[in-house]
């Protein structure tokens, strides 16, 4: 580990699988380095695939890793399925913690972790995909004294992620994939300038890891607002002096403002469906009430339970005119694809 001088930190998403082994077999393999690699996937997806791929285009081991592995120069490593990867110092911690901007892993946790632990000795390197997930790691990266460098967004498949990164950090470096390897050895060239890494990215590394209590450890680095968490219900914490506008549970889940707008429709939608069931299933016992009241010649009382299910189809109409208003204004995104 001693002869480690950077450790590089890769996050990509949607035409990740592709842009990462270009990139990974552009790594000069004499680098004193160890590589982390995030790649958006399903949980249902075999991450072997892109470490055999990898494995034929560079000398640098590939490797999936074990929680609390210890980093070797010369390694690769890539994050599990349906895991966070992490780094402590000398260790790899692999957790399943809450997703953060709907992802496990998330770019942003193994990113914040590198600065957390190696500040000024971290290059971190945004590559295409959609969405946000990577800016504020990017972000933690560079205060930390770290090196930031991503795609060229009009030669990213898809440019939204290293777009974002460049819209919210002033990075170091905008370049093509094919150039990635010359800067590195640049930079690792020359002398590393430490630098003191902020409070607020150490506290949310630890907040991550679950090692403090983090709504005691939240009130030290956000505010805490009106909004509840979509995915567990929690109350939300608005992150301070953080230009992606964050928003994190207590819990753990973490939400940019956009994905937090977006999931919020999403649980309306999901509310608006199970009302109509329920209202669909009361005007179907309503109509069968109102049957039977007519065969019992009770046809005063079969009115009023047939003008009743009438309304509840007028409330069902309605409803669902909602729904197709929330898919119009384009609140309700299709998910992050790899």
């Amino acid at each position: 580990m001693d002869s480690i001088k950077y450790i590089i930190v890769i996050g990509a998403s949607a035409g990740g699988f592709k842009a990462i082994i270009d990139l990974v077999s552009k790594i000069p393999s004499n680098l004193p380095t160890a590589v982390f690699v995030v790649l958006h996937l399903s949980k249902d997806s075999m991450v072997e695939v892109l470490q055999h791929h990898m494995g034929k285009y560079t000398s640098l081991i590939c490797r999936i890793p074990q929680d609390m592995e210890v980093i070797k120069r010369g390694y690769v490593y890539i994050a599990p399925t349906d895991r966070h990867m992490l780094l402590k110092k000398g260790l790899i911690r692999i957790t399943k913690g809450p997703h953060e901007n709907r992802w496990r892993p998330s770019i942003d946790v193994l990113f914040r972790s590198a600065a957390a632990s190696y500040n000024s000795r971290v290059v971190g390197i945004v590559l295409t995909g959609m969405l946000y997930d990577g800016t504020s790691g990017m972000s933690a990266i560079k205060r930390s004294g770290g090196i930031t460098i991503v795609q060229e967004p009009f030669e990213a498949e898809f440019p939204d992620m290293p777009t974002s990164v460049i819209n919210n950090v002033l990075v170091d470096y905008r370049v093509h994939i094919g150039d990635i390897g010359y800067i590195l050895e640049d930079i690792f060239s020359k002398s590393i300038q430490i630098k003191q890494i902020p409070e607020d990215v150490m506290i949310e590394a630890e907040i991550t890891e679950r090692t403090v209590n983090s709504i005691d450890a939240l009130e030290k680095i956000a505010q805490q607002s009106t909004y509840a968490c979509p995915q567990c219900g929690g109350g939300l914490w608005k992150i301070n002096n953080d230009h992606t506008h964050r928003y994190r549970c207590h819990t753990g889940h973490t939400f940019y403002e956009k994905l937090l707008l977006e999931s919020q429709a999403e649980s309306v939608e999901e509310s608006i469906w199970v009302s109509i069931r329920l209202l669909e299933e009361r005007e179907k016992l309503l109509k069968t009430i109102a049957k039977h009241d007519c065969e019992s010649g009770n046809m005063e009382l079969k009115a009023i339970n047939a003008a009743r299910a009438e309304m509840i189809e007028t409330h069902i109409i309605r409803l669902k005119l909602a729904l197709e208003e929330l898919h119009n204004d384009g609140t309700i995104a299709q998910d992050d694809v790899a």
